[in-house]
């Protein structure tokens, strides 16, 4: 960003207007009113709330249709068409495959080791092969500069560095050849690739940037376009897909509600995508397991959460023997089965309390929901038992008994008999439809759309509708959504934006066209929210005082200049088309029909001025003073607005 734009961004941030208190609109505050909001304002208040923001003309047609059959369809996601979003996922196959398939098409470093070992056999087909090929020569490579390191050599090999062309390992790529392929039609493209050695082939595609890159995948089909990604790093394109997935679910989906829901429960029962193979494990356990529960049953959702490859993954669960078990006392079947007591790296395992702990804190009843340490022995003893079958091959679900603890449990009071696998849905179902669930998991709900501090009544009656309709989400929601508290004229954009939110919620209100969504996920993480990056298994905030600081605001506002701009690579806006059809307006015209149609004309006075102010600027304007009045400068207008306080809250 220029130094003059960035001036302005502090400018517009730091004049005054906070996001910590209510926003002055005109010579009044949102906050309070005595009379409720109109349909217009509700309309717009159910888009902030239920959607990750409207999108050009969705207010206008959201009142044409009427708010409460809008919500009602928003409710029953399956009603609602979706095929534009699936049409704009079909490029990543990822997100179609099971985790096995995942495993078997990008082959994480266990596999490749299988392969080269020669436990497994390499796949026949010539774009897997080629994946499977440059893995291994990396492998070997690596094994070789560990020995060379060991025998006390250096590894390196004289000249290499002096080679022209571009390089990986020994391997160079002269640029003219890199150009003669570039110029060949696709497929000629792609069999020329495969002729090449494994080395060669990883050269040429970490040699590729930017444009170049675009034009060597131009014109291939998905399967061929990952081939090209995956030769260097399997995983890269496994993880890219996810990441691209979510912000384009997020920005297209016609269910908006069901998606807003999925990262709701996702964050509430979160996963980090950087402990080992959950990477592989996170797209299944999005798809199948949240987005699939998301409206349904509680009960439902938290035995398929307790179940999931990444969830027994990430707390460790799989590894969790009972002390008395047969595997810990090394008892052996007739088969030969062998105790999985033993971790990967050699150590013995023992019970592990992580699951049974976090179940119930971040779960189900809340940290102050009257558990204790024993409960979480005895949850974290029921628990032993369900595990991996071969995880790092994509292998599922399982009860192992051999490693199940034996006898009696006592949780929360109830004596649970000694049932095996039984006793850990036992426990679920127990956890499901206790009063302290119902509580917590209301409370998170009303702080995600209605307030960061939640009237107690209303939480009082979300949790009796979820204690009466057996954890039915929906109905939990549907009492939520009529309350006076929910529509209550204090609470319209009274929530700050997480930065997912407010990068999603411009890319809709800018009418976005996203090709490449990696560059939003970048920019995500420059704001201190990478997507799946949430290491403690809290998750999120969806609190004001977690986001709002003057960093995070100018990278917000960095995010805003970029995209309405056209900076953002892979991002297309055209801010005119959001101008109404009408004669050339001037930038004092053009800023009015521009804060209406970005926040509704939600503008405070103070905003306003300071954004008018600043369309005078000369540095801004690049006019002199004296020059004649240019064509309003609608990049840098939208940029404001979408930087502005107002549009940081929904």
């Amino acid at each position: 960003m220029k130094p003059g734009v960035r001036h302005v961004a502090v400018v517009v941030l730091l004049a005054g207007l906070t996001l910590s208190g209510p926003i002055a609109l005109g010579k009044k505050k949102v906050k309070p009113a005595a009379s409720a909001m109109d349909e217009h304002k509700r309309a717009i208040h159910a888009l902030n709330r239920l959607t990750f923001g409207p999108q050009p003309g969705e207010v206008e047609r959201v009142v044409a249709t009427g708010l409460d059959q809008w919500i009602d369809r928003q409710l029953h996601p399956d009603k609602i068409d979706d095929g534009a979003l699936e049409a704009r996922l079909t490029p990543f196959r990822t997100l179609s495959m099971n985790t096995r398939e995942i495993v078997e098409n990008f082959p994480p470093q266990p596999v490749i080791k299988a392969v080269a070992s020669g436990r497994q056999s390499l796949p026949s087909d010539p774009l897997k092969r080629a994946v499977y090929e440059a893995q291994i020569q990396r492998y070997e490579q690596k094994q070789d500069q560990k020995q060379e390191a060991n025998n006390g050599a250096s590894g390196n090999k004289p000249g290499a560095a002096d080679t022209p062309g571009v390089a990986a390992g020994d391997q160079t790529i002269p640029a003219g050849q890199i150009q003669d392929l570039l110029d060949q039609a696709p497929d000629q493209r792609v069999k020329a690739f495969l002729r090449l050695s494994p080395e060669e082939q990883r050269a040429l595609t970490s040699s590729l940037k930017g444009d170049q890159r675009d034009a060597f995948v131009e014109g291939m089909n998905p399967k061929q376009r990952e081939t090209m990604m995956a030769v260097n790093d399997p995983g890269q394109v496994v993880g890219s897909e996810l990441l691209q997935a979510k912000i384009l679910r997020a920005t297209y989906s016609n269910r908006q509600l069901q998606e807003v829901m999925t990262d709701f429960w996702f964050n509430h029962f979160n996963v980090f995508i950087g402990k080992g193979p959950d990477r592989y494990l996170l797209t299944g356990y999005e798809r199948d397991v949240i987005r699939r529960h998301a409206l349904g049953k509680f009960e439902d959702l938290l035995v398929a959460t307790a179940q999931s490859p990444a969830m027994l993954f990430y707390l460790d669960n799989w590894l969790s023997v009972g002390p008395d078990s047969d595997a810990a006392l090394g008892v052996h079947d007739r088969d030969g089965w062998r105790a999985r007591s033993v971790r990967p790296n050699g150590r013995r395992s023992g019970l592990n309390e992580n699951y049974g702990r976090e179940l119930m804190e971040l779960h189900t009843l809340g940290v102050n929901g009257g558990y204790t340490q024993d409960d979480v022995t005895e949850v974290a003893r029921v628990f032993t038992g369900w595990t991996l079958l071969q995880p790092m091959k994509g292998g599922g679900f399982t009860f192992e008994g051999r490693m199940h603890e034996p006898g009696e449990k006592i949780v929360l009071g109830h004596r649970v008999k000694s049932h095996g696998e039984k006793e850990g849905l036992e426990v679920l179902h127990i956890l499901a439809r206790h009063p302290s669930t119902a509580k917590f998991i209301s409370t998170k709900l009303a702080v995600r759309f209605v307030s960061d501090n939640p009237p107690v009544a209303l939480v009082d009656r979300m949790a009796e509708t979820f204690l009466n309709k057996d954890g039915d989400i929906r109905e939990v929601l549907k009492t939520m959504l009529a309350s006076p508290e929910f529509w209550a004229p204090e609470a319209y954009r009274a929530k700050v934006k997480t930065p997912l939110e407010f990068a999603v919620s411009a890319l809709r209100a800018s009418g976005a066209e996203v090709s490449d969504a990696m560059p939003v996920a970048r920019h995500l993480q420059n704001m201190g929210m990478p997507l799946y990056g949430m290491q403690p298994p809290t998750g999120y905030s969806t609190k004001a005082d977690a986001w709002v600081n003057s960093s995070a605001l100018l990278d917000r506002m960095n995010f805003a200049m970029a995209l309405a701009a056209g900076k953002l690579k892979g991002v297309a806006v055209e801010p005119d088309r959001l101008l109404p059809e009408t004669a050339a307006l001037d930038s004092q015209q053009a800023l009015a029909a521009l804060e209406n149609s970005l926040l509704g004309g939600d503008v405070s006075q103070q905003t306003h001025r300071v954004i008018s102010a600043r369309l005078q600027d000369p540095k801004i304007s690049r006019r002199k003073l004296d020059d004649p009045p240019r064509a309003p400068n609608l990049a840098m207008i939208e940029g404001l607005l979408l930087g502005s306080p107002e549009f940081q809250r929904r």
